[in-house]
């Protein structure tokens, strides 16, 4: 194991279509995606792509969905220490123009607690805030044993505020701003209080907010990318960060500007497919939108 994922499993069905029916209307989906879904685990799985060893720590139900799951992380070589529910979760989502509408359908009523692996030759941990007391116990684990620890701050939860002072890098998104009442910069000097030591603030199309290894804060502007070509940006951000940690993973003296650089190229793969397995690019791939995408 290189890399440790915790996070909650969602099968995702990703529906490309102009009209979402309503009342007894029907309607035809112009193209469908169905792949493994969550954040961490998303991220896992990108990670996996980029050539790492993944361990997850992932909610898993013993019927057909999560049987599926079973398959698709076999394929990517992924070793899975399930948390056991008793239905799989399901996301529904719709892209459209830029944005994306997502219902879920989720069972987080966990059957038994969180596995305790063995955490020698880890590197990293990557957390999204599910499984609240195990996604803490293992960042105390991996702080007192020196492994990096990176969280995504998709938005508040009960443990937040302690997690964070365990957590080396912390990437949030604006809604944790609006849910703490807090300007991006405010968020930046609060993860720098928690101990933080890169912090950023992700802003879709105006790139992300963020600060380095001295503090110094300076904005990652978004790659252009013209909009005919976007299709799906559900997943974009939990490719970034499983890009990132794969290239902490393979340079891990590097600087992390490269770092958040290689995965801006990541995510900007991403966008351009719909759904989260055809959406995780390739090492060539992301070297090739380096190489000829422009900043906005």
């Amino acid at each position: 194991m290189q890399a440790l994922f915790i996070g909650h499993t969602y099968i995702d069905v990703t529906m490309l279509t102009d009209v979402i029916p309503t009342g007894d209307a029907k309607d035809v989906a112009k193209d469908y995606a169905v792949s493994f879904g969550g954040n961490a685990v998303t991220a896992g799985f990108a990670c996996s792509k980029l050539g790492h060893d993944v361990d997850m720590i992932c909610s898993l139900a013993d019927d057909w969905l999560g049987h599926m799951f079973r398959d698709m992380a076999k394929i990517y070589g992924i070793t899975l220490h399930p948390r056991k529910v008793s239905r799989s979760s399901l996301s529904f989502i719709m892209p459209n123009h830029g944005k994306r509408a997502i219902l879920r359908a989720r069972d987080a009523d966990y059957l038994e607690t969180a596995p305790q692996i063995d955490l020698t030759n880890c590197q990293a941990l990557h957390l999204d805030g599910h499984m609240e007391e195990a996604a803490l116990d293992y960042a105390k684990r991996c702080r007192k044993a020196g492994i990096l620890t990176s969280l995504d701050g998709g938005g508040l939860r009960g443990n937040t505020h302690e997690l964070l002072q365990y957590i080396d890098v912390a990437v949030v998104a604006e809604r944790l701003c609006e849910q703490m009442n807090l300007s991006d910069e405010a968020m930046l000097a609060y993860l720098k209080s928690r101990g933080c030591k890169i912090g950023a603030v992700t802003q879709g199309e105006r790139g992300m907010l963020w600060y380095d290894e001295e503090g110094v804060i300076s904005r990652l502007p978004a790659l252009r990318i013209p909009s005919d070509r976007i299709i799906d940006t559900s997943g974009a951000g939990d490719v970034f960060h499983g890009a990132y940690l794969a290239a902490y993973l393979d340079h891990r003296q590097g600087r992390w500007s490269d770092h958040f650089r290689f995965a801006r190229a990541a995510s900007a793969h991403k966008i351009q497919h719909l759904g989260n397995e055809a959406g995780l690019p390739t090492l060539d791939q992301i070297k090739a939108n380096m190489a000829s995408l422009p900043e906005i």
